[in-house]
């Protein structure tokens, strides 16, 4: 409809502006931690108008602060159907930003409906903070004194300013829905997305996305480590008279088969914020015992250990930034095969050749390697992870303890075929993209139970049986079946795993891994086979040699008959 002035007087003067509420989720469990007031004009002939009709007139005109102290007024009475510790999310105008009255008006607004400050969140947007950031900073700073959390609303669309996170003391970080309407299909939006929120983790600061509406925007969220989402996955904005439904409704939480940060994360120290959890990995990665290194997909240096840098001769500092084919031009031609492969989404492990000497002092190094694809959100190959362990002389301090020191075992435990973590009902949360490359399922079809459509019909039952009586018993699972690869043949794999209990004694996580046996297990059948066969001769030779000893005896039986004794 179109709206002008005279219809915002009229409906200011008839007190017909409304609040409507917009729940903010938890994203992990889908709990409900407060809502957002958003103002609508319940038009006695229009119904429920929305507040772009209306609110840039009232702006214009100097009405802003009556359509808050209207709708702000309303909002705060719904107390007695807001359980603690849920909030209340109000958005300021950005001319109200320079109304040095405003702290004043929300305090006299919330105490007048007893609403406790403390659970009030004010957000403001960027565009609030560029004409005069001194006055913003002293109201927010009243705010702030006053009991109130602050949010910076639609961050990315403005004037974004690293010195206003900074400056004004925000507690919440708001992704606008235009980044997270498209994050699913556009990489560059999902790596602003991604960004933000490792700004808001690293600056302390709660991230918050609006606009959610699919599962799959929500699985991907999660995955970047947002910690609230609203939008209409969750529920859409409704009046008053709706919350007490909106409090009582099924929480939408996210995938039980999400690949990536889940809850086992909540009981690690990776719980830290990101910067922590990057020097927690280096620490890691540093500590190997064998070379390690991630290229991006130009094949440049992103990351390498020290025992790498020692293996090529070269400092860290040189290798980073720096191509592979570029630094090791009489090397790389053995190297690209696998790099291409790797490139394409392939895991290669395993892989024994012989890097020539740095000099004619250097005799070379007899290497096993394994690259393996790095993938991002949207299952995209990001780079590759290499691990490069040299057999020219392993020492001793580096086999296993109580180890045969065959170096391949060694190879497997470092960098094992088939990982996968599984949850406490079976399923599949994590798998390795090498059982992509193994089976035609495809990586969605990896996650929750969807792994044994690969399996052979005829150890489907006895896998499913040994996963039941492991799941309920906690003992180590330990199974053999055959599974459909990718060239239509049937193989033969080993899968072991064991628990991860929690505390209190249950089972939080499952941790395994599968490897092929089907040569191992071709032989095996083969001797199993002729030790049937020998059976089979060895009972046949046995019947007849019976027969004859039975023909003897009744021979014998009837010699006795024909010649009596005297």
């Amino acid at each position: 409809m179109q709206v002008e002035l005279i219809d915002v007087k009229e409906a200011l003067g008839g007190d017909q502006l409304i609040p409507f509420f917009q729940p903010v989720v938890e994203l992990r469990t889908g709990n409900i931690r407060g809502f957002e007031v958003l103002a609508r004009w319940q038009h006695p002939q229009h119904g429920p108008v929305l507040p772009t009709n209306f609110i840039s007139l009232a702006e214009d005109n100097g009405l802003v602060g009556t359509v808050m102290s209207q709708v702000c007024g309303k909002a705060f009475r719904v107390l007695n159907l807001l359980p603690e510790p849920l909030t209340l999310a109000i958005n300021v105008s950005p001319i109200q930003m320079r109304d040095r009255s405003l702290p004043q008006q929300i305090r006299t607004l919330a105490e007048s409906a007893h609403f406790p400050l403390r659970r009030l969140i004010v957000e403001i947007t960027e565009s609030a903070l560029l004409h005069d950031v001194a006055m913003a900073q002293q109201i927010a700073g009243e705010l702030k004194a006053m009991g109130c959390r602050l949010a910076l609303d639609d961050f990315g669309t403005g004037y974004s300013s690293l010195l206003h996170l900074q400056s004004l003391g925000f507690h919440e970080l708001k992704i606008d829905r235009c980044f997270v309407a498209a994050m699913t299909t556009v990489r560059d939006n999902r790596k602003i997305v991604a960004a933000m929120i490792g700004l808001g983790h690293s600056l302390g600061l709660d991230t918050i996305a609006e606009g959610v509406e699919t599962e799959e925007q929500a699985d991907m969220l999660m995955w970047l480590g947002c910690e609230q989402v609203q939008g209409w996955r969750y529920g859409r904005p409704a009046s008053a008279d709706k919350i007490s439904a909106m409090l009582a409704a099924e929480p939408v939480a996210v995938s039980p088969g999400l690949t990536g940060p889940g809850e086992d994360w909540a009981s690690s120290s990776l719980e830290a914020l990101p910067t922590l959890r990057l020097a927690q990995l280096q620490a890691i990665y540093d500590g190997a015992p064998v070379g390690l290194c991630f290229l991006d997909c130009q094949l440049r240096y992103v990351n390498l250990n020290g025992r790498l840098a020692e293996m090529n001769g070269l400092s860290v500092r040189a290798h980073l930034g720096r191509a592979v084919k570029e630094l090791f031009p009489q090397w790389f031609p053995t190297f690209e095969p696998y790099l291409m492969r790797a490139l394409q989404g392939e895991a290669i492990s395993s892989v024994e050749f012989h890097r020539p000497g740095l000099n004619s002092d250097d005799a070379g190094r007899d290497l096993i390697a394994s690259y393996q694809p790095a993938w991002d959100e949207a299952d995209e190959v990001i780079g590759i992870s290499i691990s490069l362990l040299d057999v020219t002389e392993p020492p001793l301090s580096e086999l296993p303890k109580g180890g045969s020191g065959d170096i391949k075992e060694f190879v497997f435990e470092v960098n094992p075929e088939v990982p996968w973590v599984m949850d406490a009902e079976g399923n599949n949360l994590q798998v390795s993209s090498r059982w992509v490359q193994t089976t035609p399922l495809g990586k969605d079809r990896t996650r929750n139970l969807r792994w044994l459509e690969a399996l052979h019909a005829d150890d489907l039952e006895s896998t499913i049986k040994v996963m039941k009586h492991a799941l309920l018993t906690g003992h180590p699972i330990d199974i053999e079946y055959r599974v459909l690869g990718e060239g239509g043949e049937w193989r033969w794999m080993r899968s072991t795993g064991s628990p991860r209990f929690a505390a209190t004694g249950e089972i939080t996580r499952w941790y395994g891994s599968v490897e092929d046996i089907h040569d191992r297990k071709l032989r095996e059948l083969k001797l199993l086979e002729q030790e049937k066969r020998q059976n089979l001769d060895d009972q046949d030779v046995l019947a007849k040699g019976m027969l004859v000893s039975g023909a003897l005896q009744h021979s014998m039986a009837d010699s006795d008959k024909s010649f009596p004794p005297d």
